[in-house]
């Protein structure tokens, strides 16, 4: 119960104790969550620097090796404005199907659901670096270093594999990983341009990972409101 006050000749409600240590509790919830959150962007940021710089350690070990373009193709920025363009297509056509299985299946949704409870509380700007960071250096790892390497299939199947974590509402995701990493390859490939993936990559993420940060702070949010 708040303790009364007495301002101007009024009667009004103060803060009693519990008041106080209710609001001490919250702040101290804020600063922990933002805490937790930059170190979540801090440790992914950290995760994929290295993982671009063993990409480029790695192509660079074959001499003449170019991670910007496959085998055979030649080193040039010809054509690289329609490979970026390309990639945000491909990119686009992404986000569409990625809706329609989340509007649509009970998979999809689950999985939204799923990805968008370990991201709550990401600040968009904090989801537009993720998704730079994230779709330059996987491209660098899986098609500019690991499909040379291995070839399309194999570099596909190994980047779906390392999307994969033993949960029903995450199958989709490995399945879906598998599929993306096909188109991406693909488009390397068919553009020379390791910038079109790339493309395609980062507005992917840079578009779904706000987005499902936001799903699940909704959810969180009408939880509350209806308990």
């Amino acid at each position: 119960m708040g303790a009364f006050g007495i301002d101007s000749g009024a009667i009004v409600f103060g803060e009693g104790p519990d008041d106080e240590h209710d609001g001490e509790r919250e702040a101290r919830g804020a600063r922990e969550e933002a805490a937790s959150r930059d170190g979540f962007v801090r440790g992914a940021l950290f995760f994929y620097g290295g993982l671009g710089c063993v990409a480029l350690v790695w192509r660079m070990s074959s001499p003449g090796a170019s991670i910007l373009h496959p085998p055979g193709q030649p080193e040039t920025t010809e054509g690289l404005g329609a490979a970026l363009l390309a990639g945000l297509v491909l990119g686009g056509v992404s986000l569409g199907l990625s809706e329609l299985l989340t509007r649509f299946s009970s998979l999809g949704e689950a999985l939204a659901d799923t990805l968008g409870e370990s991201l709550a509380g990401i600040r968009v700007a904090d989801g537009i670096l993720l998704a730079f960071a994230s779709g330059i250096a996987e491209e660098m790892f899986f098609r500019g270093a690991l499909q040379p390497a291995v070839g399309l299939v194999w570099a596909s199947v190994i980047f779906g594999a390392c999307h994969f974590l033993p949960r029903r509402e995450l199958a989709l995701w490995s399945l879906y990983a598998v599929a993306m990493g096909f188109a991406f390859g693909w488009l390397f490939e068919a553009t020379g341009h390791l910038a079109a993936p790339v493309a395609a990559h980062v507005l992917v993420n840079a578009v779904n990972l706000p987005r499902l940060a936001r799903r699940a702070e909704e959810r969180e949010s009408k939880g509350r409101t209806q308990g």
